[in-house]
């Protein structure tokens, strides 16, 4: 249903490196940064695992922050998107486990980007 999403960054330089770590393990990567003629000067670029579908864009922090969940194949992906994200800077906002009061398969992490969002991967598999 929703095609891409992104959000506004106060240090785009920081971001891009904190989410290429974070959401590695997920086997997502930095695809494309838009050149700058075209963006007003104003940094931007897309992350993805084919093609670019979660963008940054240089400016004002996210007021009131907001939430993304990214999807994990595995639990093991969702433990490393957690190892990652924390060591490139994140803050804790729930460790990897079961979230059964959301869906009895619900295996999740939560942990806050720079700037203050709530990024998650999250697994549905039963195991």
């Amino acid at each position: 249903m929703i095609d891409h999403s992104g959000i506004s960054v106060t240090d785009f330089d920081l971001a891009k490196t904190f989410y290429e770590q974070a959401l590695a393990p997920l086997g997502a990567r930095f695809l494309v940064q838009i050149p700058p003629e075209h963006t007003g000067g104003v940094k931007v670029g897309g992350l993805g695992r084919d093609t670019p579908v979660f963008w940054l864009t240089e400016g004002a922090a996210q007021t009131p922050p907001v939430h993304f969940a990214f999807s994990a194949e595995t639990r093991p992906q969702v433990d490393a998107f957690y190892a990652a994200a924390m060591a490139a800077g994140g803050t804790d906002n729930g460790p990897p486990g079961l979230r059964p009061h959301y869906h009895a398969t619900y295996y999740g992490a939560f942990v806050r980007d720079p700037d203050g969002n709530n990024i998650e991967a999250v697994c549905h598999a039963p195991e």
